[in-house]
């Protein structure tokens, strides 16, 4: 099994995905950070907390897990869009080592898609507002925010690597991500907050303490979470065993 991890992270790091999906992940955070900043600013100066500006700092960063998301899919996709998986299925010995293997380093990617994020939000909250005269005032509620944007980004990888395995196609595993995340999990919430709470994109609000109403608690956030990452292991799993590898 530890062959079959190593080919996989060779796998993860051949092509340009592996850097661009950080890097455009980096700039569309780095966007909301200057947003929440210049609007801080205004806020600070009609007597608003600087607190809660360099929290929503922080919060900018969440974005990073719909990239991590997409690595996770496109290290999964790629190699039916390239007609590789055949090989890949008998050099791994089996099916199922195979999509856990692939499983496995994707997580490994969305720790790293974890700890950029973290980390550059650390950064973010502590020079953003500097340009507008403003001092950066963390608390241990900055510290929880920034401890849950790494935690969605490492969850979302694996959630990506086994939509991949159900799909197949590398443009629908994206699109399906994408939609989930911007447009039918918002949407649902703002039409029904009781029933998208346990929705995965929402609960995972939760866990980097969005300031929206109607979230569930932290650990039945992460339940939640568990619950989906589950379901989809079954799910993809039951799928690569039944249907044809190619």
């Amino acid at each position: 099994m530890r062959n079959v991890i190593r080919g996989e992270l060779r796998k993860a790091v051949t092509g340009r995905q592996w850097w661009i999906l950080p890097l455009a992940g980096t700039f569309l955070c780095l966007l909301s950070t200057f947003g929440f900043a210049a609007e801080g600013h205004k806020a600070v100066l009609a007597g608003g907390s600087a607190q809660d500006v360099t929290n929503d700092i922080a919060r900018s960063w969440m974005m990073m897990f719909l990239f991590a998301s997409l690595s996770g899919a496109i290290l999964v996709s790629r190699e039916y869009g390239h007609g590789t998986i055949g090989r890949s299925v008998l050099l791994a010995g089996s099916r199922t080592r195979l999509l856990t293997a692939k499983v496995a380093v994707a997580t490994a990617a969305g720790a790293v898609f974890g700890l950029l994020a973290a980390g550059l939000g650390a950064l973010a909250c502590a020079t953003a507002g500097l340009p507008y005269g403003d001092s950066p005032a963390f608390t241990g509620e900055t510290g929880l925010i920034l401890a849950g944007v790494f935690a969605c980004s490492l969850l979302a990888a694996p959630w990506g690597a086994l939509v991949g395995w159900m799909l197949r196609n590398q443009v629908a595993a994206v699109a399906l991500l994408i939609t989930l995340t911007l447009v039918v999990d918002p949407g649902v919430q703002a039409l029904a907050p009781d029933v998208a709470k346990y929705l995965l994109t929402i609960a995972m609000s939760a866990v980097y303490h969005d300031a929206k109403p109607d979230l569930l608690p932290v650990p039945w956030a992460f339940a939640a979470i568990a619950g989906w990452l589950t379901a989809a292991w079954f799910a993809a799993h039951r799928l690569v065993r039944t249907r044809d590898i190619i």
